[in-house]
């Protein structure tokens, strides 16, 4: 598989909420909101990258007796270093998230991606593909948020992630007689994640399908 191939896999084949179900406990958690989606988001994305490129580089002087500590300890100082920044320069996104910045060190993505690609493939390859899997979760917790900060509030809102004060947009798109409130509760995350995996599941066997079909085109055509 060349690179940008596995680049892209990471955004729709593969997508790492949608297509492989990793980290859902976080994407249900904090996807009422485009700020939460972004902030998350660029968290994972800055762990991703820098975890599998560090793993990448010590991959062969790393007993395989104790990888996974040693890959936890990697992925935990990378946390760290993330949420002081975030409690530093952006506060208000600290408290919104929570407890959900620390439990990056635990999120499957990003021990997933250590463990499947990092600890088997050169630097470069690797750093790609925590592009590709981080922006994939950006995409599908944005999508998330989008459509359930929708539909809950009848705004598509954000503010500055470092002046809170300071709002970048909010637009009504739903009056507010008709806004559903269920979809910022648990039950709302869920639906709304049920709807967008169907949604891609259907996407992916329609492109199956699709190369099959050229395929046994091509084979006919051969044969003549």
């Amino acid at each position: 598989m060349n690179r940008m191939q596995n680049f892209k896999n990471g955004l729709i084949k593969d997508n790492p909420v949608f297509g492989l179900y990793l980290g859902l406990c976080s994407t249900l958690a904090i996807t009422t909101s485009i700020n939460n989606a972004i902030g998350m988001g660029v968290a994972v994305i800055f762990v991703l990258i820098l975890s599998n490129m560090i793993i990448s580089a010590i991959r062969k002087l790393v007993p395989d007796d104790i990888r996974i500590p040693v890959y936890i300890v990697i992925i935990a100082t990378l946390v760290k270093i993330i949420q002081m920044l975030i409690q530093a320069y952006a506060p208000a996104l600290d408290s919104s998230l929570g407890v959900f910045i620390p439990l990056i060190v635990v999120n499957c993505i990003i021990l997933g991606r250590a463990e499947a690609f990092a600890s088997k493939n050169g630097i470069l390859d690797s750093a790609l593909d925590g592009v590709g899997m981080g922006l994939g979760y950006l995409l599908a917790v944005l999508s998330m948020s989008v459509i359930r900060q929708l539909l809950a509030t009848g705004v598509l809102s954000m503010t500055n992630p470092f002046n809170e004060a300071q709002v970048l947009f909010s637009i009504r798109l739903i009056p507010a007689d008709f806004t559903i409130s269920m979809f910022s509760s648990p039950l709302g995350a869920f639906m709304t994640f049920a709807c967008l995996a169907a949604g891609l599941t259907a996407y992916k066997l329609h492109a199956q399908k699709k190369e099959e079909a050229k395929a046994a085109a091509n084979s006919k055509e051969a044969a003549k």
